[in-house]
């Protein structure tokens, strides 16, 4: 969720405001250094030509020559600030870590690194952080290091790094567990996920919650206090003896391997040992985080999940300017049309949602009410975004509406015929968009009066984790509309991918091969459990099978049989029994039944006893899913690789730590991919045959 936050404005203002022109002792590229007339210090960072404070290595190092100059002051404390809007600081900067290999380096870069951090925890005068907006990764390193943290509301602190196979380097390993409960610090390095306002007051990660007109008066009641003690609580107390360390993190472990395995992200396990054999020490601990982080950094998984990190922003980078959506107006109020509006309207915009079915529209909105009671932080934004979610039988907020989005039916008469309906309403520069996941858009595009506004959004199941939107183009779409698709995009925190309208775009295009093949195996007898389990092997979020399910087996019959005909592609024809299924209604988690049969919780009931995966089975599976992406690439379905990566990775959670299909071929090696695909042809038929596109591949 974007933070919700009262907007805070320009620190350095809002201080001159209150308090008079404070006195500035100093400035470098990213500090400012200010004594106020109360005798209080305030160092506050605004990175140069950023639009968010990173901790970068120039920044460390300018903070160290502060120090000096802030022990020179002896002022009675001192308050550590950001100027940006957005938040404290979003972490290291990753740009200083991406290709760096050599892990001796990064050792002596982080000692040094350290050294700082710790001359900041060891001033003699009460130190403040004060946190607003997001404070993650070496930010909230940098608040630790602080005697105390006052945080304004909406603010969001954590540990990320585990998304990027790390854990904490800058002190946050022994700092956080000797802050508050180390069971629910290492809880929130293990996950990264993050404690907003009140729940790190609660565990005692903030000393302090006030509104932003405080944040003065909060500062000199908390330097008039001096340096606060600590006491590590009976859990804390405990959990400083090996013992009772060893019992936790066994169960951490186990925690962990359910999410994550060892051989693929090392990085939490690397984190249950550090605080296993060092907890309570914090010199050791401090030692220990070091080595290991510096290790981890210089490995293919970290490297790997940085390049995706990057991959993210560039997706992001697309979706730059300026939509002019403010009114979006949803037609169908199924499961992708009644969650997109859902997620619209959790993001502040108005939605409208209309359906011929009154039952339909109900079930949509008592989804949505669902998801803001679990996802949204507080009543009064449960509220507000039920209040933008309207449910619209008559269909008039299309009249009002700067984006329409159809998705109904995957058949292209029903859409043509909501098209005729709709068009004549629309305001003149309303956008009309398509959820569809397969339809070649110049199809949908005949007879519509304004086809340069008709663009493909299309979202990917379940929309509220799934963070990929194809916006697809073809020959009569405006740039301008693509454009306003893709910043509509960035309005709901969603990352735009550019492709060209082909059947099944790019996602669909590369996963179907992928869901055919096991099928064609089950048809074969191997056990569903054992195909699921080759993937998740390989490293995706979940099996095929499971997959399948989970897209909807009518979905997914649809989208093969539509790239069968539409293609030359040599791909088998879906098995008789799936068409069986969704004849009878059993197409997946959505109806309780599909490939597996479903608890009431919507768990799948496996075989425990099924077979382990024979060797080669993963290539099966994957090796039909790479080579479509290098027919992709020669068909110019998508312009680049990097952008094919991301878009499967955020759409299908291709192994994030292999760092995306055509990576992953470039690293497994093109030649060995090609023959991996030859001797799959040779055994099962035509379907494996490389493609021509791998050709450019190994040109680059």
């Amino acid at each position: 969720m974007r933070d919700r936050s009262l907007p805070v404005r320009s620190v350095l203002a809002d201080r001159e405001m209150e308090l008079g022109p404070d006195e500035v002792i100093s400035t470098t590229d990213h500090w400012t250094l200010k004594k106020g007339a109360d005798g209080i210090a305030w160092l506050i960072l605004d990175r140069k030509d950023e639009s968010a404070n990173t901790l970068s290595e120039d920044v460390i190092v300018e903070l160290d020559r502060m120090l000096s100059e802030v022990e020179g002051l002896r002022p009675k404390g001192l308050a550590i600030r950001s100027a940006k809007t957005g938040g404290f600081a979003a972490g290291a900067d990753i740009r200083d870590f991406r290709g760096v290999t050599d892990a001796a380096e990064i050792e002596e870069r982080m000692r040094e690194a350290h050294r700082v951090i710790d001359r900041l925890a060891a001033l003699p005068f009460p130190t403040i952080a004060i946190v607003h907006g997001h404070c993650l990764g070496g930010g909230l390193e940098l608040a630790l290091a602080c005697d105390r943290r006052i945080a304004v509301h909406g603010a969001k602190l954590g540990f990320p790094e585990v998304m990027l196979g790390l854990h904490p380097g800058l002190g946050g390993t022994f700092r956080l567990t000797g802050l508050i409960d180390p069971i629910e610090a290492m809880t929130m390095m293990l996950t990264g996920k993050s404690a907003h306002d009140r729940k790190a007051k609660r565990l005692g990660l903030v000393d302090e919650l006030v509104q932003e007109r405080h944040v003065d008066s909060a500062v000199r009641a908390a330097v008039n206090s001096g340096k606060p003690k600590r006491g590590h609580g009976l859990k804390g107390q405990a959990l400083s003896f090996g013992p009772a360390r060893k019992l936790a993190a066994g169960r951490m472990r186990a925690e962990t391997e359910k999410r994550a395995p060892e051989e693929h992200y090392p990085a939490p396990y690397r984190l249950i040992e550090l605080w296993e054999e060092h907890g309570g020490d914090p010199r050791e601990m401090r030692k220990g985080e070091i080595r290991s982080f510096s290790r981890l950094l210089a490995g293919e998984t970290a490297q790997n999940l940085i390049r995706v990190f990057f991959l993210r922003e560039k997706l992001r980078s697309l979706a730059k300017g300026e939509s002019r959506v403010k009114h979006v107006h949803v037609i169908g109020a199924g499961a992708m049309g009644g969650d997109i509006a859902a997620w619209a309207a959790a993001q502040g915009l108005t939605v409208s949602l209309t359906d011929l079915d009154p039952k339909a529209l109900a079930k949509a909105v008592g989804r949505a009410a669902a998801f803001y009671d679990k996802k949204l932080h507080s009543g009064i934004e449960r509220r507000d975004a039920l209040d933008r979610l309207v449910p619209d039988i008559a269909g008039d907020g299309a009249a009002r509406a700067h984006i329409v989005i159809e998705a109904v039916a995957e058949k292209a008469e029903v859409k043509k015929k909501v098209y005729a309906g709709i068009a004549p309403r629309m305001k003149p520069d309303a956008i009309l968009a398509t959820n569809t996941s397969s339809i070649p858009l110049s199809e949908l595009a005949e007879g519509l009066p304004f086809p340069e506004r008709l663009v493909g959004v299309h979202f990917f199941n379940p929309v509220t984790r799934m963070e990929l939107v194809e916006i697809v183009s073809h020959d009569k779409a405006s740039d301008e509309a693509l454009a306003r698709a893709r910043a509509f995009c960035g309005d709901i925190s969603r990352l735009p991918a550019p492709v060209k309208s082909a059947p099944g775009f790019l996602v669909n295009r590369a996963l179907t091969p992928y869901l055919v093949e096991a099928f064609v195996m089950l048809d074969e007898g191997v056990a569903k459990e054992t195909l699921d389990r080759a993937a998740r092997d390989f490293g995706m979020p979940m099996g095929p099978i499971e997959l399948a399910d989970q897209v909807g087996l009518d979905i997914g019959l649809s989208v093969a049989e539509s790239l069968r005909a539409a293609l030359d592609d040599p791909m088998p024809g879906v098995p008789g029994w799936l068409r069986d299924k969704v004849e009878k209604g059993d197409l997946g988690r959505k109806t309780g039944k599909g490939l597996y049969e479903y608890d009431k919780d919507g768990k799948p009931r496996k075989d425990k006893d099924a077979p382990s995966p024979e060797p080669g089975m993963a290539d099966r599976l994957i090796m039909p899913m790479l080579n479509t992406c290098a027919r992709l690439l020669r068909e110019e379905v998508v312009t680049d690789a990097d952008t094919l990566d991301a878009a499967m990775i955020f759409g299908t959670g291709f192994a994030p730590f292999r760092g995306g299909p055509m990576h992953y071929a470039r690293s497994r090696g093109v030649d060995d991919v090609v023959a991996t695909l030859k001797a799959l042809e040779e055994r099962h038929g035509a379907r494996f045959s490389p493609d021509e596109g791998w050709e450019a591949v190994r040109a680059e």
